[in-house]
């Protein structure tokens, strides 16, 4: 027993370490872990057999094609957080307002705050927030068409772009996988990347929601720079130089502790 929980804690622990670097060697791990290597490919191995990971030779990445977890895990990772967050960017929104909101589950979590409003056009690729909205007193909800990504429920691709650019919101909500700090948004789809970009274009003004965890995490595709946004949402900015790059770029910045 004590070995399988010592196996799942380093598996944990090399996840992490993944995740914030975007890939990882395995004779690194072995040094770091005093173990031999032969067991952390045994551990990538599980890892990915898991989604969570993409194994490459000599190690693991974040693939392009992986979420960072799988969706369902993804939401239960700083969950208080996220509904902290999820209620400070609802209270941004005006009723009235139309507005877009994006694939990620802390926008998930924005939404379930907005279920209170009484007079809402959400514009929506995360079905998602579609089922969480739709049929709800005053709040109109169109779903955006295109390739359903059986993951996360996520539309993406060209037609979902295609689509997006036929309406012009006041507001867009959005997530990143990860943000820089330099205030570079960052995300592992090109796909998902091609309709947030458009959404931002589309947008008369733009609410990044984004826990601290975001911070400093490594992701290979940039969708936009700090100066494409208007407020980030956050739990707490803990990058001196981000807070720094925020500022540079005139964005409110709204820390729900």
């Amino acid at each position: 027993m004590a070995d399988r929980a010592g196996s799942a804690a380093r598996r944990a622990a090399i996840l992490a370490a993944v995740r914030r670097a975007g890939e990882a060697n395995v004779a690194a791990l072995a040094h770091e872990f005093a173990v031999t290597p032969q067991t952390i490919r045994r551990d990538l191995n599980h890892l990915a057999d898991r989604a969570l990971i993409a194994r490459v030779h000599g190690g693991a990445e974040l693939g392009s094609g992986i979420a960072n977890a799988r969706y369902d895990e993804r939401r239960g990772m700083a969950a208080a957080a996220k509904a902290r967050i999820g209620a400070a960017a609802a209270a941004l929104v005006p009723e009235g307002a139309s507005l877009f909101i994006n694939i990620g589950t802390t926008t998930e979590a924005v939404a379930r705050h907005l279920a209170g409003h009484h007079t809402l056009l959400v514009v929506s690729n995360n079905l998602n927030v579609v089922d969480l909205l739709s049929g709800r007193d005053g709040i109109a909800v169109i779903a955006v068409g295109g390739h359903v990504r059986a993951g996360d429920r996520a539309v993406i691709g060209a037609l979902a772009d295609q689509f997006i650019d036929n309406f012009r919101v006041d507001l867009a909500l959005i997530g990143a996988s990860g943000l820089s700090e330099a205030g570079d948004l960052v995300d592992f789809d090109a796909d998902e990347v091609l309709v947030a970009r458009r959404i931002i274009r589309q947008a008369r003004t733009v609410i990044l929601v984004a826990d601290s965890t975001k911070i400093g995490r490594a992701a290979p595709i940039r969708i936009a720079g700090a100066e494409a946004i208007d407020h980030l949402v956050t739990d707490r900015v803990t990058s001196p130089a981000l807070r720094a790059a925020l500022i540079a770029a005139g964005v409110t910045v709204t820390e729900t502790g």
